[in-house]
């Protein structure tokens, strides 16, 4: 009978045992009882101009409970935002509003605090707690900016020179935005606080407005128009048809060398393929290798006028709009993008400016090709070379045997391709190859700033 009751009581307490382990599986299994605590995340750049709303992102798989976040100064503790959710929420996105007191608050910092509890019943039903805290410089002053020389006017499809100050001890960046989206970068020049960019007008754009900004690690930001002339120009429109012996001869060679056209046996449509798809490709490249500049700073900038081809004759022009058509049907359409330069045959390219070659090899219809970047973000591009003497890496003096003209690529005869790029936006060759425009419009405002910042 004793034996009977002992082992009674041991299921009892087995079963006791086994609702213990059980419950406490149950605990750490169930959802419910997640144990994860709320992720939050905030701005971390460190700076704060109380101006702007800080942004927070608060996330949980249990779903939120509530949150708060606080402000703390060395004089007070305000609460920002604070809420309990009847109905918890996986995740929440928050811009918490400076306190009503900012215009007033003399601290260089302050601490931001926030803390946020989830909905699970895990801590015997109080959920996940968590707190982050993170400092912030409080800065509510603006950049100091200010335009101290640039090119009087700027044509359609040309470049313009602009040597501005931005002053500010916490200085994040600074570019000159257009109303076409474009943004230039500026390079330090000569002494601290001063920078110099060159800006363009693509032809493809029928105004153009430029504005230097500086923006600061709290989001301060200045603004000031750059005061330019706008001198319109016409470029000329060719409507050209196309041959069937143009299409069976180049085109049908050109076809057979590019990825895109393999499977395309219609002549037109090869054609149309070569003359967008594969030169948006290649323009691409170009923009995309010349839209680069340098951070270091710049002392000086001077450059000679440029005419790489000696005695060679100007056979196209810059800017010419290219409207093709076949049996009466216009089929495609292209912008030339440089000027073109004809000689004798396998004639030497002699740049008279020097430079680091950052392109060197084939590229599609513009066939052979070097790329020389001279500084300030401007470009040289010699295409349908025969034969290259450089390679990328290479520093070239003015004057150097880059390479030979020649029909690579998408020419018709031997000539010289030439082009010249502002941070990747095509510019006329003509600007660049008239020592008046330069010495009016690079020289004469470089030097002109260079007064000025001596003085001051």
């Amino acid at each position: 009978m004793r034996r009977g009751k002992n082992n009674g009581s041991s299921f009892v307490l087995l079963g006791i045992f086994a609702l213990i382990v059980g419950g406490a599986f149950y605990v750490y299994s169930s959802a419910m009882f997640e144990r994860e605590i709320p992720v939050i995340s905030m701005q971390k750049n460190g700076y704060w101009n109380l101006k702007n709303p800080l942004e927070i992102a608060i996330n949980d798989a249990s779903g939120l409970k509530s949150f708060k976040v606080t402000l703390k100064s060395s004089t007070e503790e305000t609460v920002l935002y604070h809420e309990q959710f009847m109905v918890s929420k996986e995740s929440i996105n928050i811009k918490v509003e400076p306190p009503k007191s900012a215009y007033v608050m003399k601290d260089k910092e302050i601490k931001i605090i926030v803390e946020a509890t989830d909905g699970s019943k895990w801590n015997f039903f109080k959920g996940n707690s968590t707190a982050v805290e993170s400092k912030y410089i409080i800065d509510k002053k603006r950049p100091q900016l200010n335009i101290i020389a640039n090119s009087y006017k700027i044509g359609k499809g040309g470049a313009a020179l602009v040597i501005f100050k931005a002053e500010d001890e916490n200085l994040k960046e600074i570019y000159i935005e257009t109303n076409f989206g474009k943004k230039f970068l500026a390079q330090p020049f000569y002494k601290n606080g001063y920078f110099i960019s060159l800006v363009a007008w693509p032809i493809i754009e029928e105004n153009f407005k430029a504005t230097v900004v500086a923006v600061d690690h709290a989001q301060n930001s200045a603004q000031v128009y750059v005061p330019l002339f706008l001198q319109n120009k016409i470029y000329n429109v060719s409507n050209i048809k196309i041959s069937d012996s143009f299409l069976k001869g180049k085109i049908a060679e050109l076809a057979e060398e590019f990825d895109e056209t393999q499977g395309v046996l219609n002549p037109i449509e090869q054609f149309k393929v070569i003359n967008e798809k594969v030169r948006e490709k290649n323009e691409k490249l170009i923009h995309d290798i010349s839209s680069k500049v340098p951070t270091g700073m710049v002392s000086d900038f001077s450059m000679n006028e440029m005419y790489p081809l000696r005695n060679g004759a100007v056979v196209a022009h810059f800017g010419d709009h290219r409207i093709y058509s076949y049996e009466d049907k216009v089929v495609s359409e292209a912008y030339h993008m440089g000027v073109d330069l004809a000689s004798n045959a396998m004639a030497e390219i002699r740049p008279q400016n020097g430079g680091e070659v950052v392109y060197a090899g084939y590229n599609g219809l513009y066939g052979n090709m070097p790329i020389i970047h001279h500084g300030l973000g401007l470009y040289t591009l010699f295409g349908h070379c025969s034969t290259l003497n450089v390679h990328e890496g290479d520093f070239v003096q003015p004057g150097a045997h880059i390479a030979s003209t020649g029909k690579s690529g998408y020419a018709m005869g031997d000539h010289l391709h030439f082009g010249v790029l502002v941070q990747g936006i095509e510019v006329r060759p003509a600007e660049w190859m008239d020592r008046s425009w330069m010495k009016l419009n690079i020289t004469d405002v470089i030097n002109s700033a260079k007064e000025i910042m001596d003085k001051g």
